[in-house]
């Protein structure tokens, strides 16, 4: 049997194809019925399930081509964000954000619509400058910033054939010093919570909802090279944190990114996780819900609400920001958004029991659900929450596509 790797989903495909070059994958899709591409398995829903083929994108080579005079790096669909960061820094260059570990491959946080956290700063999908996108026909397509079909095809969620390199926009690297601040009183976050998102270039909330009047944790990841800005404990009315924490009060903190204010380099930071250690907690369920922004405080509080039901099958909460864009299938197309995320036990009868009135308090606010986490996916009205869900539609069509 094959699995994800949060060990909450078997999945339903015939079988598992793993082509070792671009020339095989080539000769190979057209022959395959219903293929889906397949890459570090970090989706918790079904986008990168099928009953037809899955194609594993692990064999298939893994090269990073820096380009500093077009300030971009080409990066091959098996790349991982650990194997891509070291080498785009090393050449003196950053991306202006990462996910929040390096485990996952460049191509599926992309098609997913995965993101870090900032004010001002898009999500992962939004760096693509080019795709280079093996089709079902076994063509090799590119699509550069200028082709008209690049902001439907960057979150794709696999339909349209297998990314088998991006390439991704830079600027020059930096460093950041990350702070966390321990018991912050929900009730003043809310009452401004533009002060405190705008803290750093990115900021994370970490409650597990024991309590429904403070969070357990801000994370505060701030530039070197920008203002610093006020003391993160002064504006939250926290404690600074007395040494390394985990996202999840009282876990072994080993694995997570160096703290205490200590400047280092953006890719040692930006994640909450180290890529030597095992990410998040291992196994566990996902969900992520993006709000507009307008509707933050408003879908914060209709969680709070239910802070008794979710405590017991929640590890942990993550408040965060993504800016807005212009991709067709991203959470965050044409509107800024606050991210609600959910790291559950790995209970799927406790997360059935509470999805549906979690969902149901989130849906006045136009709740766009992460579409590699779980969500009642026979509950989503696509075509209400995605302006562009009808070109989509057509895009697939037009790439010889079912739907």
């Amino acid at each position: 049997m094959s699995t994800n790797w949060g060990g909450n989903l078997v999945y339903a495909a015939a079988r598992l194809v793993e082509p070792a070059s671009v020339p095989e994958l080539q000769q190979l899709i057209p022959t395959l019925e219903e293929p889906r591409p397949l890459g570090s398995r970090h989706s918790f829903s079904r986008v990168d399930d099928t009953p037809g083929v899955q194609v594993s994108t692990a064999s298939l080579p893994r090269s990073v081509q820096v380009d500093g005079g077009r300030r971009v790096v080409r990066v091959e669909g098996a790349v991982r964000y650990g194997e891509l960061a070291p080498v785009v820094d090393r050449a003196g260059w950053a991306l202006a954000n990462l996910a929040s570990l390096g485990h996952i491959t460049v191509a599926g946080a992309v098609a997913t619509g995965t993101h870090g956290s900032g004010d001002k700063v898009g999500s992962l999908a939004t760096q693509v400058r080019a795709l280079e996108v093996v089709d079902r026909a076994g063509g090799l397509r590119r699509l550069d910033a200028d082709h008209p079909d690049l902001a439907g095809a960057v979150v794709s969620l696999g339909r349209l054939g297998v990314v088998t390199a991006l390439e991704l926009e830079l600027e020059p690297t930096f460093e950041v010093a990350q702070t966390v601040v321990d018991d912050v009183p929900l009730d003043g976050v809310l009452a401004d919570l533009d002060a405190v998102t705008s803290l750093g270039h990115s900021v994370s909330l970490f409650t597990r909802w024991t309590s429904p009047d403070v969070l357990d944790q801000v994370w505060v990841k701030r530039r070197t090279d920008q203002p610093a800005g006020p003391d993160p404990a002064e504006v939250l009315g926290g404690r600074p944190a007395d040494g390394p924490r985990h996202p999840i009060p009282g876990v072994d903190p080993a694995p997570a990114t160096e703290q205490g204010g200590v400047p280092g380099p953006w890719w040692t930071r930006l994640p909450h996780f180290r890529l030597d250690h095992v990410p998040s907690a291992g196994r566990e369920i996902q969900s992520e819900w993006l709000v507009p922004r307008e509707h933050g405080v408003a879908a914060v509080e209709a969680v709070r609400g239910m802070a008794a039901r979710l405590a017991p099958v929640l590890q942990v909460c993550e408040i965060r920001t993504v800016a807005a864009d212009g991709l067709w299938l991203s959470g965050s197309y044409g509107t800024d958004v606050v991210g609600l995320h959910f790291t559950w036990h790995l209970d799927p009868d406790g997360l059935a029991a509470v999805l549906p009135e979690l969902e149901g308090r989130l849906a006045p606010f136009a709740a766009r659900p992460h579409w590699g986490k779980v969500h009642r996916e026979e509950e989503l009205d696509a075509a209400a929450l995605y302006p562009r869900w009808g070109d989509w539609l057509d895009l697939q069509r037009r790439w010889g596509v079912p739907v």
